[in-house]
């Protein structure tokens, strides 16, 4: 398999061309033939104009790719080897959505054959591959696992708006359904990954290695968003405190904020539904993600009292939060954290505005039911830093002054202007 791929008598193709598969089709694509489907109409079409729908790689990152992008069932039967990169959300009740991953198996029953090869990257609690998804696959196709066709797990750390931690610069974890699909399929990622890659002895412990790497962060994260709270009752600065404790030198730099995006606000849930199923409840994540789910919470019930407390009046109070994607730098809104401040916020009747110079307005009407605002105010009784976007770490105090009452709080929630505004009153976690 792997010398017909090199030597481009066979191709790669990639499922799923999100902010995951995208990057690996392209990456491919610059050393064998690579077929990149997605069953998104428009999104093919952008692709084959060398656009990349996500917004995160530019027109160059399509040049000199041996790829074809496609819809059609019938070109992605000429592939060999299959990679599925498919998102796995989580649903209103926090449990897995395994939709995507489940319809990636059934396009890959639909057109595998005979000595194909199948891997998925979509991050899922351990045993999805082998209970949830080959099932599928060996169903539709008639043929067997290992006998007829190789799996294997290879768990993607793609991270969106990161231009130095890129595919090629991440060591990655490969897996495989016996030891030859676990040599073949190392090899094939040897191609575009640099930085080499670790075999792990299982596809259960590939999946549990994904899994425990955003649960770690999660609740260390949880840890700081809750050390906030206890600081913010006893008026001291968290970020303060926390670069005191870093002059030592074993001391874990996280910092609290708002936890969202579709891996680590998402994750954890997986790996407690598998363990519930297992007869377990878990109690040290859970805390966790409950923490982290209610910092929206926490973050509207301040700017609230603040309004308060200095005699506004709430149905006539306006408030500005600056950042609706899930994290810093870039477009993607999905699973925004900051969606749930502005419900929050416009739960107390405040009127709320929204501004990023990264999201797009309808995506964010269609998701979350509100849009960006066209034009600022100049008489907010509050601002909320909600992502520490660069075109905002530009902006100075006047700029805060211009927009905002005398008495407005600025709730700066990761503190990048900590010790900068003097005539506001500020607040960060």
């Amino acid at each position: 398999m792997y010398q017909e791929l090199l030597d481009k008598k066979k191709k790669l193709a990639v499922i799923g061309l999100g902010y995951v598969g995208l990057p690996i089709a392209l990456e491919f694509a610059k050393k064998i033939k690579v077929i990149g489907f997605d069953i998104n109409a428009k999104r093919i079409d952008m692709m084959k104009q060398g656009i990349d729908p996500s917004q995160e790689l530019k027109k160059e990152a399509f040049d000199g790719c041996d790829i074809e992008f496609t819809n059609d069932l019938e070109v992605l039967k000429q592939a060999s080897f299959f990679i599925a990169a498919v998102p796995t959300p989580v649903d209103k009740n926090n449990l897995p959505d395994l939709t995507p991953v489940t319809k990636a198996s059934e396009t890959v029953g639909k057109v595998i054959k005979q000595g194909d090869y199948v891997v998925f990257e979509s991050t899922v609690y351990p045993g999805c591959t082998e209970e949830d998804c080959l099932p599928i696959i060996e169903k539709l196709s008639g043929l067997k696992n290992i006998k007829d066709f190789k799996t294997g797990y290879s768990p993607e750390r793609i991270n969106p708006g990161d231009k130095e931690h890129t595919l090629a610069k991440i060591i990655k974890v490969v897996s495989g359904c016996d030891d030859e699909s676990l040599d073949v399929i190392a090899k094939v990622y040897e191609l575009v990954v640099t930085a080499g890659v670790h075999k792990a002895s299982s596809i259960k412990v590939a999946e549990a290695a994904k899994i425990i790497e955003n649960t770690q962060r999660d609740l260390n994260i949880a840890l700081m968003n809750e050390l906030s709270i206890i600081f913010d009752k006893m008026n001291i600065n968290t970020y303060e405190v926390l670069e005191a404790a870093g002059t030592k030198w074993n001391f874990l730099k996280f910092q609290p904020g708002l936890v969202g995006g579709h891996c680590i606000g998402v994750d954890p849930y997986y790996l407690t539904y598998k363990s519930k199923k297992l007869g377990y409840d878990s109690q040290v994540i859970l805390a966790g993600r409950s923490i982290n789910d209610g910092m929206a919470a926490h973050v509207a019930k301040k700017v609230l009292q603040h309004i308060i407390q200095n005699d506004g009046n709430v149905k006539e109070a306006k408030v500005l939060v600056m950042g609706a994607t899930f994290k810093e730098n870039v477009s993607d809104i999905r699973n925004s954290k900051v969606a749930d401040v502005v419900n929050e916020l416009k739960s107390y009747s405040l009127n709320v505005h929204v501004t990023d110079p990264h999201a797009d307005s309808e995506e964010l009407q269609h998701e979350y039911g509100f849009e960006l605002t066209s034009s600022l105010a100049n008489d907010y009784d509050a601002v909320i830093i909600a992502v520490p976007h660069n075109d905002f770490k530009s902006k100075g105090e006047d700029y805060f002054n211009s927009i905002t009452k005398q008495k407005a709080i600025i709730a700066d929630l990761k503190g990048i202007y900590r010790n900068k505004i003097s005539n506001r009153v500020y607040w960060s976690l």
